[in-house]
């Protein structure tokens, strides 16, 4: 008997922006799995401190170990009695777990930043490469969002504005990539904290 391999089709919208003030992560809750909707209220952006967080796009499983292995190892640091980790620091971390496993991946993409001593903002691909942005969209609705984003990032921007824009690069990504949809969370990270909002497009009779 012939052997078939089914491949499911997953997608999802990430955006993240670094403002003179904070960083700005943005996400869609659509979770797909081929042409089917598998879940509409995902959560896209988590934390690792009240100022670092991160964006996850790819295999649930993956990216809940690499979520809670980032956040144990923040804490541990802490409770042993050294300096925090710096978010550069983090990255690098992951980017060494991702590049020894390329082989046999994590299946993921992530955008990580936050506020330490400035604004600080990485993208970290399943392979291991990592590079660190001003602006970047992820995922099968980032050609949509980087569009929006080219448009209208400044390196002068505040954390409020660059939320707009994050907000409207995901908006923009669930009206024309299938796999992109219900709502946006969008949240702030600065050195006083998190803001977080959700937004939701208005339905049309």
């Amino acid at each position: 008997m012939e052997s078939k391999n089914i491949k499911y089709l997953k997608g999802t919208t990430t955006v993240g922006l670094v403002a003179k003030d904070g960083v700005v992560l943005a996400a869609d809750r659509r979770a797909s799995e081929g042409f089917f909707v598998a879940n509409k209220m995902v959560r896209k952006i988590l934390y690792i401190t009240d100022s670092i967080g991160v964006t996850t796009a790819g295999g649930v499983a993956d990216l809940q170990f690499i979520y809670n292995y980032l956040k144990n190892l923040y804490h541990y640091n802490i409770i042993s009695g050294n300096r925090p980790i710096t978010i550069k620091a983090l990255a690098t971390y992951l980017d060494n777990i991702l590049s020894q496993s390329k082989y046999f991946p994590y299946v993921v993409q992530i955008l990580l930043g936050g506020y330490d001593t400035a604004p600080r903002l990485y993208n970290l691909d399943y392979l291991g490469d990592m590079t660190e942005e001003k602006y970047v969209a992820t995922g099968s609705g980032s050609p949509v969002a980087m569009g929006v984003l080219e448009d209208n990032y400044r390196d002068d921007l505040t954390a409020d504005e660059a939320m707009s824009i994050a907000t409207r690069a995901i908006l923009s990504a669930i009206k024309r990539d299938s796999f992109t949809g219900t709502g946006v969370i969008v949240t702030k990270l600065t050195q006083t904290g998190h803001v977080e909002k959700e937004i939701y497009p208005e339905k049309k009779v």
